[in-house]
């Protein structure tokens, strides 16, 4: 056998044998990883029914509602956010789904933190919490129920009076704010988003009535408007 040919011999053997050792990873990756199949036994679903027995209380903190309003919101969300079990792995339950996302809603971890505490895969919680989301805002009677602005006569002579008879104060329609929330700068968008804080930024704007309540809440302007555009661009347009 000539040098030429012993040289593309050894090649083609040692191409055989990387793509055999390629094969045998792909056939022993798993699905799912192991300690994320045992959601059952770890999940902070358990801990949340040990808090609710031991020390109610600290429910609130938990999940920032008592563990009534978590029931209610449940009975609610339920139907919009509930998956069937596959032959192939069981769903994650609507418990679990709602749990997540009042936990990231409450602490602001990222998927990869939480994954940890409630044995969901990041990737699924990347679609479970903003579906949820979606179920409770969008989809939901939550909406129109606890965040109906006000539209007729009445209805804005009802929030005047109670800031009269609760804080004495006269022909208030509503209490507004805004607050910066921190984002990382969109690919191409420049100073558009950026603040006079000194970071880049999306605005959270909200009209609350004399109980704290909101009326109104709106996000995504971007930080670069200043507080009267902000108003501005949210009020009359509704």
């Amino acid at each position: 056998m000539s040098p030429i040919l012993s040289k593309k011999a050894k090649v083609a053997l040692a191409v055989g044998t990387i793509i055999l050792l390629e094969s045998e990873k792909k056939k022993k990756r798993v699905w799912v990883k192991e300690w994320l199949q045992k959601r059952k036994q770890f999940t902070h679903l358990r801990l949340l029914k040990c808090i609710q027995s031991c020390e109610p209380l600290d429910v609130i903190n938990y999940l920032r509602m008592d563990y009534e309003a978590f029931q209610e919101l449940l009975m609610l969300v339920k139907p919009l956010i509930e998956k069937k079990n596959t032959l192939f792995r069981e769903a994650v339950s609507v418990e679990e789904r709602l749990l997540a996302t009042l936990r990231f809603l409450a602490t602001g971890r990222s998927y990869e933190d939480l994954k940890f505490s409630c044995i969901i895969s990041p990737q699924l919680l990347g679609r479970i919490i903003p579906e949820t989301c979606r179920a409770i805002y969008v989809y939901n009677c939550l909406r129109k129920k606890y965040l109906c602005f006000p539209s007729k006569e009445e209805e804005w002579l009802k929030v005047a009076e109670g800031f009269n008879n609760m804080w004495q104060f006269e022909n208030c329609l509503g209490a507004v704010d805004g607050k910066h929330i921190a984002i990382k700068q969109p690919p191409g968008s420049g100073s558009y988003y950026y603040n006079y804080k000194g970071f880049f930024s999306v605005v959270l704007f909200a009209i609350v009535n004399a109980n704290y309540e909101f009326t109104y809440v709106s996000c995504g302007t971007n930080g670069r408007i200043s507080d009267g555009g902000s108003l501005r661009k949210q009020i009359f347009t509704i």
